[in-house]
């Protein structure tokens, strides 16, 4: 008998990203996310299409059906107007792929002379261990592919039973802290931050802690009032980190974090200097407007 192959339910793929890891990537969005974050700028990953089929009749061009109790979705009719996805009441994307890792190589093959790696993304790309563990083997195992970097972009929260199935063929992972109290945390992401400390801390001592990302949301997020602490956490890690912080901004986020403050450029300074001061070195973009 032969072996079931692993797939996954895929949100979108960009060809080419200079942001989710070093150097240019091909980037495998993953549906689907055990999160429930306030401030999401993706919502539409959050939820599995359940074929309710409400986008359909909103659809201006026609590019959605529903038969046979499914939806399905023409690509050649769409334009990415996105109505779907603001009138779809399961934080879903009626647009998702069903892949299999053969279909994500061949993309791979396709553009492996501008690539320095893959990195998959989400929603939370670890929901779908079994397809990451497969896809990233079967690239270590090709000797045509094998220099490219496989990285993860994580919320943390897999189990460190999980991320030893897939260390063998992990080259790093970005991890995002989104608050340093637990309180904090469960309050902005509905969960515990228990796994995510442990998640830093034992991809640190493999030396696979490509970064950790702060997002500062100003009045929300707690780095400044917690800042000696954070500090000593990221300053103890085995493996010298990168950090990065990330500026709040309403783009793509809905519901009561549109009502917050956004994240200036002195505000990130801010947070900067203070993690510098405490020996830890930071990276930030500049605040976008």
């Amino acid at each position: 008998m032969s072996k079931r192959r692993a797939t996954a339910t895929v949100s979108k793929i960009l060809n080419f990203s200079c942001v989710d890891g070093p150097g240019n990537r091909l980037v495998i969005f993953m549906q689907g996310c055990n999160y429930q974050c306030k401030n999401c700028h993706n919502p539409h990953t959050i939820g599995i299409c359940n074929h309710c089929g409400d986008c359909v009749k909103p659809c201006p061009s026609h590019a959605l059906s529903l038969s046979e109790g499914k939806i399905h979705w023409d690509a050649a009719l769409c334009t990415h107007c996105d109505r779907c996805l603001e009138v779809c009441p399961n934080q879903s994307n009626p647009k998702t792929q069903l892949m299999g890792v053969e279909d994500i190589l061949q993309l791979v093959r396709k553009h492996q002379l501008f690539l320095s790696g893959i990195t998959v993304s989400g929603g939370e790309a670890t929901l779908q261990l079994p397809f990451i563990v497969e896809l990233f083997s079967a690239i270590k195992a090709d000797p045509t592919l094998r220099h490219l970097t496989c990285m993860i972009d994580t919320n943390g929260s897999l189990s460190l039973t999980g991320w030893e199935k897939v260390l063998p063929v992990l080259d790093g992972a970005m991890v995002d802290l989104k608050a340093w109290q637990e309180e904090t945390h469960a309050w902005l992401t509905s969960r515990s931050h228990h796994r995510v400390i442990q998640t830093i801390d034992m991809l640190a001592k493999h030396d696979k802690l490509e970064e950790v990302r702060l997002l500062h949301i100003p009045g929300i997020t707690d780095f400044e009032q917690e800042i000696d602490a954070l500090a000593h956490f990221l300053g103890s890690l085995p493996q010298r980190t990168s950090v990065r912080l990330n500026a709040f901004q309403h783009h793509g986020v809905a519901g009561e974090a549109l009502q917050w403050q956004t994240c200036s450029q002195k505000q990130i300074e801010s947070l900067a200097n203070a993690l510098g001061q405490r020996g830890i070195d930071t990276l930030y973009r500049k605040p976008i407007g």
